[in-house]
């Protein structure tokens, strides 16, 4: 398999109203990890789809090994020796593992009656490469959305393709899975596999490509050898600008107010005695490794998970939020960190999805002001710089950060009344020019008096764009420490406290 390669040959495609790839072409050879990179809306994703046969470009193709191939479906990729890895995780959360893995291939006898002892067997071999402590008859459905990621990684390497692409693969990623994830990565270089790798993690990029091919605008704009490039010049590339000292240039809050939120000894099933409290116009910071409890303190706020113990106060006065929609009422919302399964409509537009919390505030009668929706939606992109040629366009079909946008711009229209922001792992997925946005953004909704809580897994960010740290170990708070004093060893130690 040493000396086999792929070529993208002047690949164009276009959607209505965007240009998504123009006159793309590039090369990546076997043994060899080539990182694509670029803004939100570059490309990259078209470009993924291209190869996996989710779409067809309209001008150019692509070669293996010299010969051309033409994809009119997924089915045909994968025949080829295609295995692409997406962001959006492509699985049957009905099934199980040992299915999953095994979706286009499962073994069974003569008759079609699946072989199931060869099927748990095969599967916990692949489980034992990996390390992974779940189980072949576990549903997939019901795992964290680590393992959910990492089951579509083995369904890959299970395949035994020519050609991998990962797409974000490390974003809902633990450290631990992220070394097996990089380990099994070079163990395929060895064998002379082909390897696309798409992150907004320059680091990773640095530790693990061997070539760096950046797009922007749907154009190829630069190709580099990773040892003889740096970020600074990688950023430059990918925004067309120097970003400078991201954090340094902050225009922060410098007036905290009252308590405006006031959480004590909060129990559920997988928090316990969880106390804190965050003021007006503060950024509240929450750390800790995949699983600590972060996520699950902030749906016990928003009505999503039943508290069993432990009190909770808005502006002084004893709140008990039933639903999401109580405490979207009272002034607290929520940005989740799936943005695409809990926090937007992707099959309707952005004009929809900016006005479903206030629905009965565009409403003209018994009908919705249409004129209202759009002027709010309009509103949106406008702020936040949503790169769309309609507020009529679909959410699913705009790239990662926009989304992410939108969700911010449905919560701070001026119909909402927000008192309470509450950011799960805002920039997941994002490039590193939006990320210094969305920073921005955040110590402006401060400004406005907004009390914000800033949860994320990339510790950098916490330590320089919260106000004050709270740090979390398997359902408690296990430190609080104010940004002035953080520092990673001394967070880290924290989030590892039994």
């Amino acid at each position: 398999m040493v000396g086999q390669f792929l070529e993208f040959v002047s690949v164009s495609k276009a959607f209505p109203g965007v240009q998504a790839l123009a006159d793309v072409s590039f090369r990546a050879e076997g043994g060899k990890v080539v990182a694509l990179m670029g803004e939100n809306g570059a490309g990259k994703s078209t470009l993924l789809k291209i190869l996996s046969g989710d779409l067809r470009p309209d001008d150019g193709g692509l070669t293996i090994n010299g010969e051309a191939k033409k994809f009119l479906s997924p089915h045909q990729s994968l025949k080829a020796g295609i295995s692409v890895i997406y962001q959006e995780r492509q699985l049957v959360a009905s099934l199980n593992v040992m299915e999953n893995i095994f979706l286009e291939d499962i073994p069974a006898n003569r008759i079609g009656v699946i072989n199931q002892s060869a099927l748990r067997r095969e599967t916990q071999k692949i489980l034992d490469i990996f390390a992974l402590p779940i189980k072949p008859g576990d549903i997939v459905g019901r795992l964290s959305t680590a393992h959910q990621q990492m089951v579509e990684v083995m369904k890959a390497y299970r395949r035994n393709s020519d050609i991998i692409a990962f797409d974000e693969p490390t974003a809902p990623l633990t450290d631990k899975e992220i070394t097996v994830l990089f380990k099994l990565i070079g163990q395929l270089k060895e064998q002379g596999k082909i390897i696309i790798y798409v992150s907004h993690r320059l680091a990773e990029i640095f530790q693990i490509s061997d070539d760096i091919v950046v797009l922007k605008d749907g154009q190829l704009v630069s190709t580099f050898k990773t040892p003889d490039t740096s970020e600074q010049e990688l950023v430059r590339a990918m925004v067309g600008r120097d970003i400078g000292d991201t954090y340094a240039n902050l225009s922060r809050n410098e007036k905290v107010g009252d308590v405006l939120l006031e959480v004590s000894n909060l129990v559920t099933d997988q928090i316990h005695d969880v106390s804190f409290e965050l003021r007006r116009g503060e950024v509240l910071g929450f750390a800790g490794l995949v699983g600590a409890g972060r996520t699950e303190v902030m749906r016990a706020i928003f009505g999503v998970d039943p508290i069993s113990s432990g009190e909770i106060k808005l502006e002084g006065r004893v709140v008990n939020f039933k639903t999401p929609k109580d405490a979207i009422e009272s002034g607290i919302t929520l940005c989740p960190e799936d943005r695409k399964e809990q926090g937007l409509v992707l099959a309707r537009s952005i004009r929809d999805n900016i006005s479903i919390p206030v629905l009965s505030k565009v409403r003209k009668w018994l009908f919705l002001n249409k004129k209202s929706e759009t002027d709010l939606a309009d509103e949106a992109v406008r702020k936040y710089s949503i790169k769309t040629p309609s507020v009529e366009r679909l959410v699913l079909e705009l790239s990662g950060g926009n989304q992410q946008k939108i969700i911010l711009g449905r919560w701070t229209s001026k119909k909402m009344e927000t008192k309470i922001l509450i950011l799960d792992e805002p920039t997941k997925g994002i490039d590193v020019g939006t990320k210094a946005e969305v920073y921005q953004m955040v110590c402006d909704f401060a400004k406005l008096g907004i009390g914000v809580i800033f949860i994320s897994s990339e510790l950098t960010e916490v330590l320089n764009v919260s106000d004050y740290i709270i740090v979390m170990h398997n359902g408690r708070i296990t430190g609080r420490v104010p940004r002035a004093e953080a520092t990673e060893e001394k967070v880290l130690e924290l989030a590892m406290r039994e």
